[in-house]
C-alpha cells in the first residue's frame, strides 16, 4: 500500500517537474530563481487551479516568457507581475489583495456558506412547526379498518 501511494506522490510530482522546459529556463541562476518565484505567483488561465510554474498549457508556456523578457530586461519582480495583471486582470494572481475590487472574492465563498445555513435552517424550522391535522371521525374509523383494528 505504500509502495502504491508512494509512486502515485512521485507521478503527480513529475507532471509539475515538467511544466518548465530547459529551454525556457535562463542562464543567470539569480534570473531564473527570481522567475520562478514570480511563475508561482501567477495562475494559469487555462487550468485555473495551477501556477504558471505548474502548468504545460501553452498560454502558461506564454506567461513564463513574458515574465523572463520582463526580468531581462531589467523590471523587478513587482513591475514583471504589474505587467501581467495589467495584461490579463486580477484574477491571474494566484493571491489577490484585500481591496475593494476583490472583496467578492475574499468573501464570496462566506457568504454563499452563510446563506446556505440559513436556509437550511428556515427550512429545518418550517419543518417542525407545521404540526399534522388531526383525523376526523370518518377518517380514523378508515384508518382503523385498513389497518385491521375495526372494531
Amino acid at each position: 500500500m505504500r509502495a502504491l501511494i508512494l509512486s502515485l506522490m512521485l507521478l503527480l510530482a513529475a507532471g509539475a517537474a515538467l511544466a518548465v522546459e530547459p529551454s525556457e529556463q535562463l542562464k543567470d541562476p539569480v534570473l531564473e530563481g527570481r522567475a520562478r518565484d514570480i511563475s508561482r505567483e501567477l495562475r494559469c488561465l487555462v487550468c485555473q487551479n495551477q501556477s504558471i510554474d505548474d502548468s504545460n498549457a501553452d498560454l502558461a508556456k506564454d506567461l513564463r516568457r513574458i515574465v523572463r523578457e520582463r526580468l531581462v530586461a531589467g523590471d523587478t519582480n513587482e513591475q514583471a507581475i504589474d505587467y501581467i495583471v495589467a495584461r490579463y486582470g486580477q484574477f491571474v494572481l494566484l493571491k489577490p489583495p484585500f481591496e475593494p475590487a476583490t472583496w467578492l472574492l475574499w468573501f464570496g465563498p462566506f457568504a454563499v456558506l452563510l446563506a446556505g445555513a440559513g436556509i437550511a435552517v428556515a427550512v429545518f424550522r418550517r419543518g417542525r412547526s407545521g404540526v399534522a391535522p388531526s383525523l376526523d371521525a370518518d377518517e380514523q374509523a378508515r384508518l382503523d379498518r385498513l389497518l385491521g383494528r375495526a372494531e
